[in-house]
């Protein structure tokens, strides 16, 4: 049997005893180290109440251990009972002044009051008096990352990452730092130099080929991650972003065996899977990708991507009313997704189904749908149906969306000429064509006979000129 081991069954011995005393009258001994790792075991699976009452005994046992009255501080602040733990802290404070753990829960109580540079000052304090520099250099971090002062956060992390190369909370920290700052290539640097005196850090080589994916380096990217591999095969997060990178090269064949390897390791996703469907698609091969995007939506029916995926597949191959039936299953899911709707509408379009169609067009709209297009079909079929009041509130209100849209001046032009307010179909087909003359062709098709009007003619003229 190893240390390990060894210490893992006492610990469950401790705990077996504790609540085997819970459960009579009778009063057991634990010395110090047994009440907290029998604590922190509470804490740690989130079984407060044991732990409080490990806590009261321990301090029935030991009324003048410090270290309880820490752990009693934590838990208070924790509860957000600030002044008892303030209070409780003044008189540790009084006994024992340059113990570090007083500043860090001092500082833990200013954090939580959202005084966040009172927190740092203490955590400062904390450093003169402790040996563990990298945990107060990550929690100063963290109060930094709170003020969103992105740069002194960083500066911590790698103070932290300094003493401890092997704090992989502070390394994800330094990038999610340089990634918010928009400093790739300065988080390739400091990798690439981490990396130098840390060749086997599987986590380093991870990070690095993410920012090298971000960079648009697909080549280096892929680079990075077979070294994160090579020194873990069982990296899934590796593997799998491997096979996006392989996608952005074109290596569609590649990605799917990488696909394939997280599939291998744990538990299918859908994800996956529909990763593998638009390779499949790639390489043309129709029928795998289907089969793929199937198995998506299976693992994880709101996937709101697999089924789009398998709707836009039939509709590449004209197989209208199939793809249909897949919107009416990915509906009966989510009736308030505005793709959804807007495939309902089209695909009814393109089938002549002009009630469902429109129907589609207006759902899409009530979920929210900001899609131009959605917007510009809806109102034409309004005009097709002389609705041309409704066509023109609802370009009015595009309009203010989308400002500086001739397709939408050009319309309102058209429809104001229709009901007899020539001033403002004036307005609007001028500002059409300040805008440009693009799309002047649309509006000669949906309104031949206004176009050819002198008035129109004439201003037309007018800006050719």
């Amino acid at each position: 049997m190893n240390w390990n081991q060894e210490e893992e069954e006492e610990n469950l011995l401790s705990l077996s005893r504790f609540e085997a005393m819970l459960k009579t009258d009778k009063v057991f001994f634990f010395d110090s180290e047994e009440f907290e790792d029998i604590i922190f075991h509470y804490l740690d699976t989130g079984k407060t109440n044991l732990a409080k009452k490990a806590l009261k005994l321990a301090l029935e046992q030991y009324p003048k251990s410090t270290d309880f009255k820490l752990i009693q501080v934590e838990i208070l602040v924790y509860e957000n009972k600030l002044d008892l733990a303030e209070k409780i802290l003044n008189e540790l404070h009084e006994l024992e002044p340059t113990n570090e753990e007083i500043y860090i829960q001092r500082a833990n109580m200013y954090s939580k009051k959202g005084n966040h540079q009172k927190a740092v000052e203490l955590l400062e304090t904390a450093l003169k008096y402790t040996d563990d520099y990298a945990d107060v250099y990550s929690m100063i971090g963290m109060e930094y990352l709170f003020m969103d002062e992105l740069e002194k956060a960083k500066e911590y992390f790698i103070f932290c990452l300094k003493e401890d190369n092997e704090d992989y909370s502070a390394l994800y920290n330094i990038v999610y730092c340089f990634d918010f700052l928009e400093q790739h290539r300065e988080a390739v640097n400091f990798l690439n130099e981490f990396i130098d005196e840390n060749p086997y850090s599987e986590v380093a080589w991870h990070q690095l080929g993410r920012e090298h994916y971000t960079l648009k380096e697909y080549e280096l990217s892929v680079r990075a991650f077979d070294y994160s591999i090579l020194i873990d095969e069982w990296f899934l997060g590796a593997y799998m972003e491997k096979a996006k990178a392989l996608e952005k090269l074109k290596k569609y064949e590649e990605a799917i065996v990488c696909y394939n390897h997280t599939l291998e390791l744990d538990d299918p996703t859908a994800f996956a899977y529909l990763r593998i469907g638009r390779c499949y698609e790639k390489l043309q091969d129709r029928d795998s990708a289907l089969k793929y995007y199937r198995k998506s939506v299976a693992e994880d029916p709101l996937l709101e991507k697999g089924w789009l995926a398998i709707i836009d597949l039939y509709a590449q191959e004209k197989k209208y009313k199939r793809a249909l039936s897949y919107v009416n299953k990915a509906l009966d899911l989510d009736e308030h997704n505005d793709d959804y709707w807007k495939r309902f509408g089209s695909l009814n379009y393109t089938l002549e189904n002009y009630e469902d169609a429109y129907k589609g067009y207006e759902k899409a709209i009530l979920c929210g749908s900001l899609d131009i297009n959605v917007f510009l079909v809806f109102a034409d079929m309004n005009v097709v149906v002389e609705n041309y009041k409704k066509a023109v509130e609802m370009l009015v209100q595009y309009a203010e969306i989308y400002p500086g849209h001739n397709e939408i001046e050009y319309r309102l032009a058209g429809l104001h000429f229709i009901l007899e307010n020539e001033p403002s179909a004036m307005f609007h087909l001028n500002n059409a064509l300040l805008i440009g003359f693009h799309n002047l062709t649309l509006f000669s098709e949906m309104f031949p006979g206004i176009y050819q009007k002198k008035s129109v003619q004439n201003l037309i003229k007018k800006y050719r000129n």
